[in-house]
């Protein structure tokens, strides 16, 4: 195989390491080869971008392992083509394994254009993926506290999980701030209720009647300090999300057409996608890429099940989210393609399906600049109106009719 790239460079990235590989020849020489080693400080990243500017260097490789890429992309990017390749595509043959033969092998892979470049978004857009992933991290952990909290109170017999449908609510706060005190009667906490809540006035005061310590009030107080912070931090990182999107306010209102799609989900497309659709070579690479298609597993003339790529997983959580949201949004065509699937493959492959179909419609809204457009309930009945006909006709003729179609007069 004849090599394309004159002036390349592998890179082995560590933690502490980063081992460089320069090979500078023609198509028809072997090449020269020269390695290096340089720590991660930013002073010497800087030594390593010079070293390669001076001698020319035009495409620069390495593996995307962990985090440690990051801060070599962002000194080296603007000045080389960086080609970020997936560490499962460019793994070496079986051998000795040594830092120096990484880099020389990742090196040769550049130098022949064998690596495929991973998507790497522009910097306002990591800059978003980071504000909206870290967001995603602080529902998480603040939903890992109620968990705890509730366990804590069926610990102490407080059954108000079982009577209250949101526990932290307004209704639920202020029973758990007057449990924390531990002066009031299980009567006095249920006069707390508000709005519906007040109909329940007698469970209540019987699940408020429990046997708390000293220990759970403990417990109970420092929870509930964690749910403030957290709620407060919430609405600190909202709030510079509101700032970052100020620049994608278009794409981001017309993502939230979709069906399913909230104000969130469509930063988080924004976010892993970028507003630039000309990366992905086609609608059906991007759906490969994110995960939400499934593989091919075809030997022998034989196609057995394959299973759905592991992908982008903030994208791919956030895209199943997005369809079970969907397919609760009357008179939309993904609702109804939803429940038709459901009921031949079951929930989660048709919450998949309708997963795949939106991150279609994001592709095709942001490359073309247009709003959505809903198919409508009654798409696919009128896509296949013979062939529900032909059912209808034959669950009538099981029940016992005799069925006579005729055209009902306009």
């Amino acid at each position: 195989m004849e090599p394309i790239v004159e002036r390349c460079c592998g890179l082995d990235v560590h933690q502490a390491t980063v081992v460089a590989c320069l090979l500078v020849g023609k198509a028809h020489e072997r090449p020269r080869k020269e390695v290096r080693t340089f720590s991660t400080f930013t002073a010497d990243l800087e030594q390593l971008r010079d070293w390669l500017q001076r001698e020319h260097c035009t495409h620069v490789g390495m593996e995307s392992t962990g985090v440690y890429w990051k801060p070599v992309y962002a000194v080296l990017e603007g000045d080389f083509e960086l080609i970020v390749g997936n560490a499962q595509h460019i793994k070496n043959v079986p051998g000795r394994k040594t830092d120096v033969r990484d880099s020389e092998w990742i090196a040769d892979l550049v130098r022949h254009g064998l690596i495929a470049k991973s998507f790497v978004p522009p910097p306002p857009i990591r800059r978003l993926r980071d504000l909206v992933r870290y967001r995603r991290k602080l529902v998480e952990s603040r939903t890992a506290e109620r968990n705890r909290l509730l366990k804590l109170l069926e610990s102490a017999n407080i059954k108000l999980s079982t009577v209250v449908s949101d526990v932290f609510g307004v209704s639920g706060m202020a029973m758990l701030q007057a449990l924390l005190q531990g002066d009031h009667t299980p009567r006095e906490m249920a006069q707390l209720a508000r709005n519906r809540l007040r109909r329940k006035l007698t469970e209540l005061e019987r699940a408020l009647y429990g046997h708390v310590a000293e220990h759970h009030r403990t417990l109970l107080r420092l929870q509930l300090h964690r749910l403030q912070q957290v709620d407060a931090d919430l609405a600190e990182v909202d709030r510079l999300l509101e700032g970052a999107l100020a620049a994608y306010r278009e794409p981001h209102l017309r993502l939230m057409q979709i069906p399913g799609v909230d104000r969130v989900t469509a930063a988080v497309l924004i976010a892993e996608l970028g507003t630039d659709m000309s990366v992905f070579r086609s609608p059906c690479h991007l759906a490969a890429w994110a995960g939400v298609c499934p593989g091919n597993n075809n030997s022998a003339g034989k196609r057995r099940q394959g299973r759905v790529r592991q992908g982008n997983p903030m994208l791919k959580t956030a895209l199943v989210e997005a369809a079970s949201g969907a397919a609760r949004t009357r008179g939309s065509y993904l609702k109804d393609k939803f429940y038709r699937l459901k009921a031949r493959r079951g929930y989660k492959r048709a919450a998949m399906a309708i997963a795949h179909k939106i991150l279609i419609a994001a592709y095709r809204m942001l490359a073309r600049g247009v709003d959505y457009q809903d198919l409508g309930e009654a798409y696919l009945d009128h896509v296949g109106h013979r062939v529900t006909t032909a059912n209808l006709v034959r669950r009538l003729e099981r029940l016992g009719y005799a069925v006579q179609l005729q055209p009902r007069a306009a």
